[in-house]
């Protein structure tokens, strides 16, 4: 059993599993599924689909963070995308011989591929700042997070752009099998990502670039390409999410689409059991500590926690998940229950 407990997802699975049994103890509904419409209903479903655009994001953020980098500008590219996506659809409706036909601007594959053609190339930005100009990662990300939000509101022009384009939907609330589509392209990164990183040499290289940067140059490693590529990455999961979270909402709203979704997803990685000294990654564990996050956040609206303090809340537990991940942290209290009772006889 202990054994079992040592594995980096044990205390993972774990909380998520107790976040789920406190659900299912105060909503008798929780875990009630219901076939309607060709599709499943129900709170895990939800939970699902909302975690997916976390889930992307963190997946890039998982690369970053294992080359000892960090990316904080993910929710305004979340931004950027969705309002780039929008306004290539267009947001009015114009009446055609009495029906309200959508005024589409281009395509939606055009759409589609411009989001994430200017998402890549945020990543990229980033990417450069860091590896070539030597920018430490928080700060060239920063920069990025506030003009982000000012490219993202220049393009939705200070609105909220409507999105009326059916198909759109799709992404972020159709549903495939029955089950959300949002979470079939989150499940297909995933596959992609980790077939990737262990069927090739490059996760050994993100693994080199994040233990020495250094050491990797020498040993051969293109380290400076290998972490531009990995912000670029990010970027571009951190587009698609933006498709998602625009397509489920339908619309784009260039200051609040990704709000606070950067500190989720390193939530997410770190409780995954990435540390943030770079090094050793874990894909499926920042998956499950985007599960995490969501259901976290799920039990919090549920339990009727006042708005005002919900992230007070989601911070204690978050900090109570990480000391229990912790080694020392266990050892010590390990130590401290097994401590003999001063008078106590032995």
């Amino acid at each position: 059993m202990s054994a079992l407990f040592k594995h980096r997802l044990a205390w993972p699975l774990v909380t998520l599993l107790l976040l789920l049994t406190l659900n299912a103890a105060f909503n008798s509904s929780f875990l009630h599924l219901e076939w309607r419409d060709g599709h499943l209903y129900g709170s895990l479903v939800d939970i699902l689909n909302r975690a997916a655009p976390l889930m992307l994001v963190s997946l890039g953020m998982t690369l970053v963070i294992a080359t000892r980098g960090i990316d904080i500008s993910v929710g305004a590219v979340v931004a950027i995308a969705a309002a780039i996506a929008a306004w290539m659809i267009g947001g009015s409706l114009v009446i055609v011989d009495g029906v309200a036909t959508h005024a589409s601007r281009f395509p939606m594959w055009a759409a589609i591929a411009g989001a994430l053609g200017v998402a890549l190339v945020c990543g990229l930005w980033n990417g450069v700042l860091v590896a070539r100009v030597g920018m430490q990662p928080i700060i060239a990300t920063l920069i990025l997070m506030v003009a982000g939000r000012g490219i993202a509101q220049l393009i939705t022009g200070g609105q909220i752009i409507t999105i009326y384009y059916g198909p759109y939907f799709f992404l972020g609330s159709g549903y495939l099998l029955g089950l959300p589509f949002s979470l079939f392209i989150a499940a297909a990164v995933f596959v992609l990502l980790w077939w990737v990183t262990t069927r090739t040499a490059l996760g050994l290289f993100i693994q080199a670039v994040g233990v020495n940067p250094s050491a990797a140059r020498v040993a051969g490693v293109r380290a400076r390409r290998i972490t531009v590529w990995v912000y670029a990455f990010c970027g571009l999961c951190a587009g698609a999410a933006g498709l998602i979270v625009s397509s489920n909402v339908k619309s784009a709203d260039g200051n609040n689409a990704g709000q606070l979704m950067e500190l989720d997803a390193i939530l997410a990685v770190t409780l995954g059991g990435t540390a943030l000294t770079g090094g050793r990654f874990s894909l499926a564990g920042s998956v499950i500590g985007a599960l995490i996050i969501q259901t976290l956040t799920y039990a919090i609206y549920s339990l009727g926690v006042p708005p005002e303090v919900n992230l007070v809340v989601k911070a204690g537990v978050v900090f109570a998940v990480m000391l229990l991940q912790s080694p020392e942290f266990r050892q010590s209290l390990r130590a401290l229950v097994q401590r003999p009772v001063p008078g106590a006889k032995a």
